[in-house]
């Protein structure tokens, strides 16, 4: 490990931090989505911030340090939105998440702290090329993608998606599943997919191994990366794979799309919801019908009724160990399972 400057978890498919790199800086005509760019600390923003590092673990900053991460670009409904592209002639920028997605901020939320600011020093460099995401891909052979999905959605960011994804998997490995865990959609960190590989996933993956930042980025680049994605999780040759869709379909990470290339798949929707009405709209707007809603719309006996009245759909409160005989007897229903 080169100790010259604090890695992201955004590098942990590259080999920056063992063999190095040169620091060159280019004009901002030649920037693009999933370089990797080296940036000084000039403003923490608020004492609890942390980087994610890439073996999952979160490290303190202090002013004055340099970090790597990746241009990219947000768009959280709850926290704060950004991209590399609104950068200024100034070179500020901030850190738009703890996994190293580097752009300017171009709003947050009142509730969140300030962000991390930070001046670009300029891009990783090897052999008079810059260096990019795209350029520590792994290859990786076609296979028919024939693995059968539980699919994870939510309304929102923060709605309980991963959480449910730990209980599920957690069923599937109590019960001599092989399972793999991945997340298609969202804004780069770690966390999540560490989540589910904590709970005995035997392989997880994201769109960070297909070299996104986050996965705002074109339509037809978005299809290529998620097939690559596919190919990943039937190396696996898992029993069942549990996959995330980050965010709400509804934002602008391709989770449209997400949906599309998997739903032939998916024998299972666990739909986490923040709000009861939220359900109801993207069932229209996705014709999706989920098999259980759950998250903070059912912490509640009022907020289950009410989702099951509104929508039709099977309301339980997964973290309530009670729920759990019923959540097995779906799962078993839709993928043959004896759980």
């Amino acid at each position: 490990m080169i100790y010259k400057y604090i890695y992201s978890s955004l590098t942990r498919i590259s080999d920056l931090s063992s063999k190095g790199f040169e620091v060159e800086k280019l004009d901002k005509s030649q920037w693009q989505t999933g370089d990797y760019v080296v940036c000084k600390i000039i403003a923490k923003g608020s004492d609890s911030f942390k980087i994610e590092l890439p073996n999952g673990r979160m490290r303190g900053v202090m002013g004055g340090e340099s970090l790597v991460g990746a241009l990219g670009e947000r768009h959280a409904t709850l926290e704060a939105t950004g991209t590399w592209r609104a950068v200024e002639d100034d070179d500020t920028l901030h850190v738009l998440t703890g996994g190293g997605l580097l752009g300017k901020l171009t709003s947050k939320s009142v509730y969140i702290h300030e962000m991390t600011t930070i001046k670009y020093l300029g891009h990783a460099f090897r052999n008079g090329e810059k260096l990019r995401m795209e350029d520590f891909v792994k290859p990786v052979k076609p296979k028919d993608f024939t693995i059968p999905v539980v699919l994870f959605v939510g309304t929102s960011m923060s709605a309980g998606k991963t959480t449910s994804a730990r209980i599920i998997t957690n069923i599937f490995k109590m019960a001599g599943l092989k399972v793999v865990g991945a997340k298609i959609t969202g804004a780069g960190r770690y966390k999540d997919i560490l989540a589910i590989k904590d709970v005995g996933a035997d392989a997880v993956f994201d769109f960070v191994d297909a070299g996104l930042p986050s996965s705002i980025c074109e339509k037809d680049t978005y299809l290529k990366k998620v097939a690559y994605m596919k190919n990943l999780i039937s190396s696996i040759d898992a029993d069942v794979a549990v996959i995330e869709i980050g965010a709400s379909p509804l934002e602008p990470y391709n989770g449209d799309l997400a949906i599309e290339a998997i739903r032939e798949n998916v024998k299972c929707i666990i739909l986490s919801a923040s709000d009861s009405y939220a359900v109801y709209g993207l069932m229209k707007a996705f014709n999706i019908k989920p098999d259980v809603v759950t998250g903070v719309s059912t912490n509640t006996i009022a907020g289950s009724e009410l989702v099951e009245k509104l929508c039709g759909v099977t309301a339980l409160n997964l973290i309530d160990p009670r729920s759990i005989p019923k959540l097995k007897e779906i799962l078993n229903d839709n993928l043959g399972f004896e759980l």
